[in-house]
């Protein structure tokens, strides 16, 4: 059973930002998968840091965790614009992942949203809470275990799901579903398919395709993944989004390009590379688990 006290310690490595970026990755990671409101309490006291890329992997887990308590600093977040855009485009997908019907109001208020990513996402959870009311069940469980922002489609074929995933007339609800059908799917035409979105026009849209990829982490798509970290022109949120998928395929075609935008003026990415080479060293190393945060702490102790 973990104590209080070793919940606490977690809970002050991811509020320190003195700590480095990949420690504090790694306690957040050991509090999402501990749960529990005092969990949910720390990372919660995390959303004044100045770190635009770990406020959104806050309010990721949050989601993930689909624990009601955090329904209120969510919406705070969600609502609050002094927030960047990427961390309050999570906080809508988190409250949509969570999937109570009671956040329908604020997540319509804010499908109107000026910036674009948030409206996007918030029209997406609002289409999840609706379709999760009619079909009165809940998707299938993933076999990437996520709360993923719209259930796969039930097409199986390859082909019919990738023009869907890029026809830009369909809704995004409809695209998101082709996706995460060809993600369930597996292999290498649906990477490869999958990857063809990278060149889609929502920067949304194209950041979900890096998310999936890397779970997928597929060697196929590395080409792709690099040339959208690599373009000055893409949207930051999407580049992070690249290298993080970068560090979890961690192949050795990653590393150099990883290494090589460790240091890009854009501090998301920056920092996006600086955790995805840390996944990477956790991928090809002999750790038994990424969120490590409990086995540090009683390993000290």
């Amino acid at each position: 059973m973990v104590t209080e006290k070793e919940v606490e310690a977690i809970g002050q490595t991811l509020v320190d930002a003195a700590q480095p970026l990949p420690a504090r990755f790694r306690a957040l990671f050991t509090l999402r998968n501990l749960g529990g409101r005092a969990a949910v309490d720390w990372i919660s006291r995390a959303f004044g840091d100045s770190s635009a890329l770990l406020k959104h992997e806050l309010a990721y887990c949050l989601g993930q965790m689909r624990d009601e308590a955090a329904i209120p600093v969510l919406v705070q977040v969600l609502e609050d614009t002094r927030q960047e855009p990427m961390v309050r485009h999570e906080a809508g997908e988190a409250l949509g992942a969570i999937g109570n019907p009671d956040v329908l109001d604020v997540l319509k208020r804010y499908s109107e949203d000026p910036v674009v990513e948030v409206a996007e996402t918030c029209q997406l959870a609002v289409k999840r809470l609706e379709w999760l009311q009619e079909n009165k069940e809940e998707p299938g469980a993933s076999p990437y275990l996520s709360v993923d922002p719209a259930p796969p489609a039930e097409e199986t074929d390859i082909a019919k799901l990738r023009e869907t995933l890029l026809d830009e007339s369909r809704t995004l609800f409809d695209r998101y579903r082709a996706m995460f059908a060809l993600r369930n799917l597996g292999g290498q035409e649906a990477v490869l398919a999958l990857a063809d979105g990278l060149r889609c026009g929502s920067a949304l849209f194209r950041h979900e395709i890096g998310y999936v990829l890397g779970q997928m982490q597929h060697e196929a798509c590395v080409p792709q993944l690099t040339a959208a970290l690599r373009s000055r022109a893409e949207s930051p949120m999407v580049r992070h989004e690249c290298a993080e998928a970068l560090g979890s395929i961690a192949r050795a075609s990653c590393l150099e390009t990883l290494r090589a935008f460790a240091h890009d003026e854009e501090r998301v990415v920056r920092e996006s590379c600086e955790v995805a080479l840390d996944m990477y060293e956790y991928e090809n190393g002999s750790q038994f688990q990424y969120a490590d945060g409990l086995c540090k702490l009683q390993a000290s102790a």
